[in-house]
């Protein structure tokens, strides 16, 4: 059987009295995404960390890509590894291409996938160009494209779509379907959570160094059993009869005279759609919205309690 890509087993880190990372359980597979949550100081940095096998564990287990990522075998594991830190150090005073065969040479990359690599990452035009001269934006392509070097195994990014327009994040995240398909391993560690929904196999969510919360998004979605929301949009004016038709055991408010919004519990979600269905030619749309991942995310971090 192949191993899990990642593997935590009661994981613990502490930096003298201060406990980073508290008893983590936590295994992905091969070729997954997980999205790795959590406020600022949640132990998110740490936990990358250990999987880089940049710090040791005070106790407990971890194994990457089957092996011990601080131990004997951890650089020919780290060959393997793709990381884009949040504020990746790049050498302002070389070129994009430069920087990147720096790069290759300190894992072990065949030089030859460089130029490939910044034709992937769009910054072609760019490559004899000082990375001081380089947008935000610029450099954190340069830095995605290091951290493909190498036709990674697992890859561990940081903030990785920060100062990129909606048009490159998009782009981005299509080079990082083509690797996932590749039976590449992704952990993807984000605030922005509206990009990571619809991409992510598992969701991990950290607080004060805990893992409050680790399964797929359906599974979360059931386990909190958050409200649907559900916009029903009416002809003009007939707002007020429709929220009067709704109103039994539902929670509305309307909007413009236009619309209804409607919450309800998931059993009753079926019941609800059939009652707006009998309203007739008075509905003109109806937009369902299940618990997004923000919306899961303020539910376990208020909550706060240990799984």
């Amino acid at each position: 059987m192949t191993p899990p890509a990642i593997e935590l087993d009661s994981a613990t880190k502490s930096y003298g009295a201060h406990r980073a990372v508290v008893d983590v359980d936590l295994t992905v597979g091969k070729g997954e995404t997980l999205a790795l949550l959590g406020p600022n100081g949640a132990g998110k940095t740490t936990l990358i960390k250990l999987m880089l096998g940049l710090v040791r564990l005070n106790s407990g287990r971890v194994r990457v890509l089957g092996g011990d990522p601080a131990g004997p075998d951890s650089e020919n594991i780290r060959r393997f590894i793709g990381f884009l830190p949040e504020n990746l150090a790049l050498y302002d005073a070389m070129t994009g291409l430069e920087v990147l065969r720096f790069y290759a040479r300190l894992k072990g990359a065949p030089m030859s996938g460089c130029a490939s690599l910044l034709e992937r990452v769009d910054l072609v035009d760019a490559a004899r160009k000082r990375v001081r001269t380089y947008s935000k934006g610029m450099r954190q392509r340069l830095g995605l494209a290091q951290a493909l070097l190498g036709s990674p195994r697992l890859l561990l990014l940081d903030e990785p779509t920060e100062g990129l327009d909606p048009v490159l994040r998009q782009a981005f995240y299509r080079i990082i379907s083509e690797f996932k398909a590749r039976g590449t391993t992704v952990v993807l560690s984000s605030h922005v959570l509206t990009e990571l929904e619809a991409r992510t196999d598992k969701v991990a969510m950290m607080k004060d160094g805990r893992l409050v919360a680790f399964a797929s998004l359906d599974s979360l979605r059931r386990e909190v059993r958050l409200p649907v929301s559900i916009r029903v949009s009416v002809e003009n004016g007939a707002a007020p009869v429709v929220a009067g038709r709704l109103a039994n055991g539902t929670i509305l408010a309307e909007v413009n005279g236009r619309a209804v919004d409607v919450r309800c519990r998931v059993s009753e979600k079926m019941e609800v759609l059939r009652r707006i269905a009998d309203l007739g030619t008075s509905v003109v749309d109806v937009e369902l919205r299940p618990p997004t991942l923000d919306d899961i995310y303020s539910y376990y971090l208020d909550r706060g309690a240990a799984r």
